[in-house]
Parts: structure tokens; C-alpha cells; sequence
């Protein structure tokens, strides 16, 4: 019967210790919000994460309609009307290159990416305006804009360049007349049935926050982009061609046939600019589980990303926490059954709030020095501290410090799985069962109901 009790006691120690685990989770949920408020504190006063599209060429006219109507006395005669209209012409090839030049910028503990997007957009445009159906009633063809479209317009560093065959204009803030942040320019109003043939260049800097989404709105687009910085990650509708990711950088490519998106017919439905989530360390601080995604009209997006997101490494540990807490809990019960040795409840706790207490440690230190050294320094402190209580407490130097290396060991199987995130169910799984299958052989010559039938000792701590 005390050996049923004490079964369940340390089940319910361990339980307990939960509650301190939950409580370290539920900070460090709070220290990666406390992130995301420094991200939008300076997305919010820079720029923050950045979409662009465009050229499109937009044409507007008004023509006269004939319609019958009733009047008061329900006669029915023919009116004429004047209806506004437009012609949307999208780009035949759109090609866009540029560097990013990244930069940390830090708002107290906090680091936050941002960049400077030095940037050109070429495009070439075929465009038939369309002849009168009714000479007698011709459209009255208004001045055309061709705009792109910016996420934020207040991270354009100085004035963009743009140039239409050869000839610089002025741009204006504003999307033309449709909804949206960006930039445009007024063009002079063509013939009917005319054909444009124009080529367009626009030269700018964008600076945004941590990601960038770029729309393919061409029949035939071609985008190129590189970096310093070593830690890219793609995603959004469309994944590069060709990607050369090193120490030095990133440069990728993309090819995207509007055969293969729905950009265009989405743009002139007035689906919003893209929004981009790029998982870890954006503005919710969830990690996208295959790269970057986006919100809106369909676009490729990437984003520069923290090689090293400590607040989610740290929330990937504590999950194991319950599992250090049980291995240690599961050693003492076969020290009390098999070597008759005498172990306090208050004794179990404490260990186990010494187990928790390393993830605390964990993550305070990671704000302030490299997760790798954090995770050293917090795991010799509470390996130390546990070796030499434990020493007393198990009434050998040999026997504490037995524990002290199976905890050694623990910690570095939980390293491996963090910094191994492709690996991290293989890895976790064959630790698994090494554990199971150690426990097997050691108590493979256990004679459990002799075990049962002892009186266990009674605790002295």
C-alpha cells in the first residue's frame, strides 16, 4: 500500500511542477509580445513591411449611352447618358532587380530588421485603345495614369526616378484614382484606337521592416533580388527559380508567367496590396510553417529573419521540460525501491523547481548574449547546483554526481533538438528510446512483486 501511495506522490509532484512550467511559458509568451510591440513601435515611426506592384496603365473615359426611361406620365422615350469608364492595361514584361541593405535597429533589449530596398521596375506596355463602336456618339478619352502600388509610401527614400521612354516625370503621391498607397503620373490622353507603345523605368530606395512582397502583375515578369544578409526566407505564392544563400548573402531569382497567377484578374476585382507574415519575429510572432505567406493579391515575398528567434527556441524547450522533470522523478523512485534510500517529497520538489527554473534563466540570458552561450550558462548553473544538492540528498558524491552527468546529457540531447529543427522528431524520438531502453536493461532483473511487498524506508529529509 505505501508503495501504491508513494507512486502516486511523486505522480503528483510531477504534475505540480507543471504549474511552474506553465508560468515560464506564459513569460516568455509575454517577452516575445513585448517583440512584436518593438517591431510595430518601429515599423510604425520607419516603414513597415513592404508590397510592391505595379505598372498599370489606367485609361479613363466617358461615352454617351442611349437607355429608355418612363417619364412622370409613363412614356417611355430614349435619354442619353454619359457613363465614366476605364481601360486597364497591364504591363507585357515587368522586370525588377535591386539590393537590400539590411540594418538592426534596437528599441531597449530588442533588435528589429529593417532595410534600405535600392530598387528598379522596367516595364514595357502594348496597349490598343479601343475605336468608337458609335462615331456618331465618340468616347471622351480623359488623361491616363500609370501607377505602383507601395504597402508604405513613407519608406521612398528621396524622389523615385521614373522615366517613360526616355523622359523623366514627376511623380505624385496617391494611386491614381483607385484606393491604395502609392505613387503615379499623368500621362497625355491618346486617340481612340490608338497604339501605345511605352517603355518605363522607375528608380527608387524603399526602406520597410523585416519583409517585402513584390506583385506580378506582367504577362511576363522576371524578378531579381539579393543581400548581405545570410538568413533569407522565401515564400507567398511563388518560390525563387534559383537561389544562392551563403555567409555573404542571399541572391535570388523568380520567373512568373501571369498564365500561372491570378494577380491581374485579382487586381481588378480591388483585392487589397499583400500583406506579408513572415513568421518569425513579424509583427504575431508565429512562425509560418513553410516560409513566408501573404495576405492578398498573389505575390512572392521574402523576409530576413532572425537565424535565432530565442523566445520561440526557448517555448520549443520548456515542451521537453515535463519530460527532464519525470526522468529525474522516475531515477529517484528506483533509488528509493532498489537501494532502500530514503528521498522527501520537499526533496522532489525542489529538484523540480530547479529543473524549471533553467528555462527562466534561459530565457533572460538570451536577451542580452548569444542563445548558445545562454543555454551553456543556464545549464551548468542548474546541473552544478543539482549535482552538488543531490550528492547530499542521495548520500553520495558518486551518486550525485551520476545525476548530474544524466542531466549533462539531457541538456545536450535538448540542444541538438533545438538547433536541429529539420531533425528535431528523429532526434526526439530515438532519445526517447534510449531512455526507455536504458530503464529496461537496468531493471531488467527487478523483482517487482518482491519489490512491492517491502516496506519502503521512511524519508529522514
Amino acid at each position: 500500500m505505501r508503495l501504491l501511495l508513494k507512486m502516486f506522490l511523486v505522480l503528483g509532484m510531477t504534475i505540480a511542477i507543471l504549474v511552474p512550467l506553465l508560468m515560464i511559458r506564459g513569460t516568455i509568451d509575454e517577452r516575445q509580445e513585448y517583440r512584436n510591440q518593438a517591431v510595430a513601435s518601429i515599423a510604425g515611426s520607419y516603414a513597415g513591411a513592404q508590397a510592391f506592384a505595379g505598372p498599370v496603365l489606367v485609361v479613363p473615359y466617358t461615352e454617351t449611352v442611349q437607355a429608355e426611361e418612363k417619364d412622370d406620365k409613363g412614356v417611355v422615350r430614349q435619354v442619353s447618358r454619359n457613363v465614366d469608364g476605364r481601360w486597364t492595361f497591364f504591363p507585357a514584361t515587368l522586370v525588377v532587380e535591386g539590393h537590400l541593405r539590411p540594418e538592426l535597429r534596437r528599441l531597449g533589449l530588442h533588435q528589429v530588421r529593417v532595410y534600405e530596398w535600392q530598387g528598379r521596375a522596367q516595364a514595357a506596355f502594348r496597349a490598343q485603345i479601343p475605336v468608337d463602336v458609335d462615331p456618331a456618339h465618340p468616347r471622351r478619352i480623359g488623361q491616363p495614369w500609370l501607377s505602383y502600388g507601395i504597402a508604405d509610401v513613407r519608406g521612398l527614400v528621396g524622389a523615385p526616378k521614373l522615366r517613360i521612354d526616355g523622359r523623366e516625370l514627376a511623380l505624385v503621391e496617391g494611386f491614381g484614382s483607385r484606393d491604395g498607397s502609392g505613387v503615379h503620373v499623368r500621362l497625355e490622353a491618346p486617340a481612340a484606337g490608338q497604339s501605345l507603345q511605352l517603355g518605363t523605368q522607375l528608380d527608387f530606395v524603399l526602406g520597410g521592416t523585416e519583409s517585402l512582397a513584390i506583385v506580378p502583375l506582367a504577362r511576363d515578369n522576371r524578378f531579381s533580388l539579393d543581400s548581405t544578409w545570410s538568413h533569407p526566407r522565401f515564400g507567398g505564392s511563388f518560390l525563387p527559380r534559383e537561389r544562392r544563400i551563403g555567409s555573404d548573402g542571399f541572391h535570388a531569382r523568380w520567373e512568373v508567367s501571369s498564365l500561372a497567377t491570378g494577380a491581374q484578374a485579382q487586381f481588378l476585382a480591388g483585392k487589397a496590396m499583400p500583406s506579408v507574415d513572415a513568421g518569425n519575429g513579424t509583427l504575431d510572432g508565429h512562425r509560418a510553417a513553410a516560409g513566408v505567406s501573404v495576405d492578398g493579391i498573389d505575390a512572392i515575398a521574402l523576409s530576413l529573419v532572425d537565424p535565432v528567434n530565442v523566445y520561440s527556441q526557448a517555448d520549443r524547450a520548456t515542451k521537453y521540460g515535463l519530460l527532464f522533470v519525470l526522468l529525474t522523478f522516475v531515477g529517484f523512485f528506483m533509488f528509493e525501491l532498489i537501494k532502500q534510500l530514503p528521498i522527501h517529497p520537499i526533496q522532489y520538489g525542489l529538484v523540480g523547481l530547479a529543473l524549471a527554473i533553467f528555462f527562466l534563466l534561459l530565457v533572460s540570458l538570451s536577451e542580452h548574449i548569444e542563445f548558445g552561450r545562454a543555454y551553456l550558462i543556464s545549464s551548468v548553473a542548474c546541473i552544478g547546483l543539482l549535482g552538488f544538492y543531490l550528492s547530499a540528498v542521495l548520500r553520495s558524491l558518486g551518486r550525485g554526481l551520476g545525476f548530474a552527468a544524466m542531466l549533462a546529457t539531457l541538456y545536450a540531447a535538448l540542444y541538438g533538438l533545438l538547433v536541429s529543427e529539420d531533425n528535431a522528431l528523429v532526434l526526439g524520438s530515438g532519445l526517447l528510446f534510449v531512455i526507455l531502453a536504458a530503464i529496461m536493461v537496468v531493471t531488467r532483473k527487478v523483482d517487482w512483486y518482491q519489490l512491492s511487498a517491502r516496506t519502503l524506508p521512511r524519508p529522514t529529509g
